[in-house]
């Protein structure tokens, strides 16, 4: 007969199970946009990806170099919208932590995780009530006035997060959020502060960035697009 002990033992290991199965299986369910991006060649492939020379260049921008001392990576897969926030704090030399960053907001975890992770809209409002700025939401853009925002993006009065879908550059991977540290004007390269420390920050040109924002967000039913906190 089983003892209570190693039933209590056999428990524990299928709840582990269970949850480990659900990390790798949920959030392409959550965060999906239902759309097949298996043709998509990744940008990991493209030469400026993480180019060491142009990452040096990138970080030497003066938002980029704001956020570059002080990176903070998501501790889950659904925390990337609130560990953008964090970064954006740290970037204006403000405290933040991922402990901390949704008190007050209305918005609650369950063991740790955001079922669905969070709207750009909600996460606007994350902004408003930890970064006291004006916080803007921008959707529905075409790529100049896109193009218009990034030439902004070195502007260290401004910080700029992207809503996307890692599809359209990766071929596959769902919604994520995370800030535009900087923008490379002759080489038309965007330097995203991936928060997901599996990518970690990368360089992009700009149509393909603007072509993984401009989905829809199946599940805030709302195109993707930026928020501007100024």
């Amino acid at each position: 007969m089983m003892t209570r002990v190693r039933k209590a033992f056999l428990s524990i290991g299928l709840i582990a199970l269970l949850i480990g199965g659900a990390v790798t299986i949920v959030p392409p369910l959550l965060w999906g946009d239902h759309v097949d991006y298996s043709h998509v060649a990744s940008i990991q492939d493209a030469r400026e990806y993480q180019d060491r020379a142009l990452l040096e260049k990138a970080w030497a921008l003066p938002v980029a170099a704001l956020y570059h001392a002080n990176i903070e990576f998501q501790s889950n897969a659904s925390f990337c919208g609130p560990t953008s926030i964090i970064n954006v704090l740290h970037s204006l030399h403000r405290p933040g932590n991922q402990s901390m960053v949704l008190q007050d907001t209305g918005i609650s975890t369950v063991m740790g995780y955001l079922p669905g992770g969070v709207t750009l809209d909600q996460l606007a409002e994350i902004a408003r009530r930890k970064v006291g700025s004006n916080v803007s939401v921008l959707r529905d853009l075409d790529l100049v006035s896109f193009r218009d925002h990034l030439r902004h993006a070195n502007d260290v009065s401004r910080r700029y997060v992207i809503n996307f879908t890692r599809g359209p550059l990766f071929g596959t991977g769902g919604g994520h959020h995370s800030p535009i540290a900087g923008y490379l004007g002759d080489e038309d390269l965007v330097l995203v502060l991936d928060v997901n420390d599996k990518y970690g920050p990368w360089l992009v040109k700009a149509e393909r960035l603007y072509d993984a924002m401009n989905t829809v967000d199946t599940g805030a039913r709302k195109k993707r697009g930026l928020l501007l906190i100024e």
